[in-house]
């Protein structure tokens, strides 16, 4: 199955928001729509190579471009995330759904109280109620749904165990678009509520997470996987608890007062500060990135300096802090000596960049390596 004609490629630039896409194309920039409001930061590295399509006349867009799909170690994986359903559609019909193979669909975009739903499918003529994600988030083997904080996607999650109590047949399909997958968790470290969500749904709604192939023309395979969900790994690890990075950026040199250490001096760039929590790490992490508050800890006086700052927790059960604060310290570009590091042995735990870090691929490698491919040990 073609979903894109005459798709072209390009190179990734930069973000300039949620739905906006700066590439290159034989060496002239042009912007580019992008159909996609997730993070995508594993994927949208500069250089890599986009698959771009072209519609002129399209109406008050300011640009004819729209970004369908990326490029990940000469895969492409689709971003368009309204051409899923689509897909899936496919899938059924092909009879090629894992779990789902003896569905008919009845009808596409179906209202149910104040919610719809994608599919309104009919199995033993019995109704079926199937929601679809599109799922880009992955590390070697793993994938990991979502890569942004869903509130639409949880209220869906729970709307559906409703229903199914009810006594209707509910399905959510997690179409994963990278052929090596095996194994498939919701993304506790992005969004817990959403994890916790899955958890308490799992024994009323059927999730059927299903890695897809795509050509490089972008033409869908119909050989699919079922991808294995360890749930007992999701219950041990989705605990609100584990390591954290904050991330902040320094729009000038300046000197600051850091407690009892006195005056410390900071170079203008981006900074990354490894901590951690046993408990309460939502809590922990929304402290850090609040301006006004008692000064506590050390990155508490450097946050009110700061013009922007993001929080990435690791969730894990085990202690994490000291092995991430020695990765990110192999490949920032300097460290503050004793910073954050009193009650360890680490030389420090916060460390400078002169790149911003989501733009660079070692750390978005960093990321991944503690965030969902540690986790392959464990399988």
């Amino acid at each position: 199955m073609t979903l894109f004609a005459d798709p072209q490629k390009g190179r990734f630039v930069k973000r300039l928001n949620r739905f906006a896409i700066e590439c290159m194309i034989d060496g002239i920039i042009v912007r580019a729509h992008l159909p996609n409001p997730g993070r995508l930061w594993e994927l949208l590295l500069p250089g890599r190579t986009v698959y771009l399509t072209r519609q002129k006349g399209v109406g008050n867009r300011k640009t004819e471009y729209t970004a369908v799909a990326v490029e990940r170690d000469e895969t492409p994986i689709v971003l368009h995330t309204h051409r899923t359903n689509d897909a899936v559609k496919w899938l059924i019909e092909k009879r090629a759904l894992h779990g789902l193979e003896d569905c008919e669909i009845v009808k596409p975009e179906a209202t149910v109280g104040h919610s719809r739903f994608d599919f309104l499918l009919t199995r033993n003529g019995k109704p079926l109620l199937l929601e679809v994600k599109s799922c880009t988030l992955f590390g070697n083997t793993i994938a990991m749904f979502p890569d942004a904080i869903t509130a639409r996607g949880r209220k869906h999650l729970r709307e559906l165990a409703d229903l199914s109590r009810g006594g209707t047949e509910t399905a959510v399909a997690f179409l994963c678009h990278w052929k090596r997958a095996r194994w498939f968790l919701p993304d506790y470290h992005t969004d817990f509520d959403f994890a916790r969500t899955v958890l308490e749904s799992r024994n009323h709604v059927l999730m059927k997470p299903i890695a897809v192939e795509w050509s490089d023309t972008l033409s869908l395979s119909p050989q699919t996987r079922e991808l294995f969900i360890p749930w007992d790994l999701i219950e041990s690890e989705a605990r609100d608890r584990g390591s954290y990075l904050i991330m902040l950026h320094l729009p000038s040199d300046m000197s600051v007062t850091v407690g009892k250490r006195g005056m410390v001096h900071f170079q203008k760039g981006y900074y990354i500060y490894v901590g951690s929590a046993r408990k309460n790490l939502t809590q922990r992490v929304q402290r850090h990135l609040r301006r006004r508050k008692s000064f506590h800890w050390h990155i508490d006086y450097l946050r009110e300096h700061a013009d922007r700052c993001t929080a990435l927790p690791v969730r894990s059960s085990t202690s994490l802090e000291h092995d991430l604060a020695a990765a990110v310290s192999a490949v920032a570009d300097w460290s503050v000596p004793g910073f954050g590091s009193s009650d360890c042995s680490c030389d420090s735990h916060l460390f400078g960049m002169l790149q911003n870090p989501i733009e660079n691929k070692r750390f978005i490698d960093l990321l991944l390596e503690f965030r969902i491919n540690r986790l392959e040990k464990q399988l």
